[in-house]
């Protein structure tokens, strides 16, 4: 472990799976958002230089399980997959959400069931048995490998309802606002409690490394340092 954490070792490659493009938590294709800077900068911490691949969740999870990556970003033990999960390193508040107009009531998950609605990739699996009894149940429900659709789908009125992270949405807004009326008031419903995510890794030795450089992140001040970077965006 010593070895491992020393500034003067080596670095490890470790290939990351990360999802596609949700600012400001993952900028796809650049070396920056909230989730990625928190995940590299603890790999970082444990002796690992991050070589990123950003895919849809459901490749990610079968890259995973192929070994053509060593993690993947983003998930929990609910995630159907079998890996060696790290401690919590970030929470998403996930909420439903639809067109202010259209006068909907939601009170809880159940009521999801009588609408169509869209939501990320293994939705069905991270948001607890409830959102996944819906999902089972309702021949309406979809889920989108590219979160910035589910924007189109949403101020187009194509989809009644959206689930996913209200900062992830709003700040897609910005990248659509030229093919649909993002002005459109928005009701918003928190059914959901933040859901807690870790890192899943192939390997137990990679997951406990990574979770002592996780540790040494929070301790130095530098997690909190990278939240308030993005707090603004």
């Amino acid at each position: 472990m010593v070895a491992c954490l020393s500034a003067t070792a080596v670095a490890e490659v470790l290939h990351v799976g990360f999802g596609t493009h949700k600012p400001p938590y993952v900028f796809e294709g650049e070396p920056r958002g909230l989730e990625y800077d928190i995940v590299e900068r603890a790999a970082r911490n444990a002796g690992f230089a991050v070589t990123a691949y950003y895919a849809p969740l459901e490749r990610l999870h079968l890259m995973l399980r192929r070994g053509d990556i060593d993690a993947i970003a983003t998930t929990h033990e609910r995630s159907g997959v079998e890996a060696f999960y790290s401690d919590v390193y970030i929470h998403y508040h996930n909420a439903v959400v639809a067109l202010a107009g259209r006068g909907y009531r939601i009170e809880r998950v159940a009521d999801l069931g009588q609408y169509s609605v869209s939501a990320f990739q293994r939705a069905r699996f991270l948001l607890g048995p409830e959102f996944e009894q819906m999902a089972m149940n309702n021949p309406r429900y979809r889920e989108e490998a590219l979160q910035i659709n589910r924007n189109r789908l949403l101020y187009s009125g194509r989809i009644d309802l959206v689930v996913g992270d209200k900062r992830i949405i709003q700040y897609l807004n910005r990248d659509v606002d030229d093919q649909v009326d993002v002005s459109q008031p928005l009701a918003w419903f928190e059914l959901f409690a933040p859901t807690s995510y870790r890192v899943g890794f192939r390997r137990d030795d990679q997951r406990q490394r990574f979770d002592e450089g996780l540790r040494m992140l929070r301790e130095s001040g530098e997690y909190q340092r990278i939240q308030q970077r993005y707090r603004s965006d």
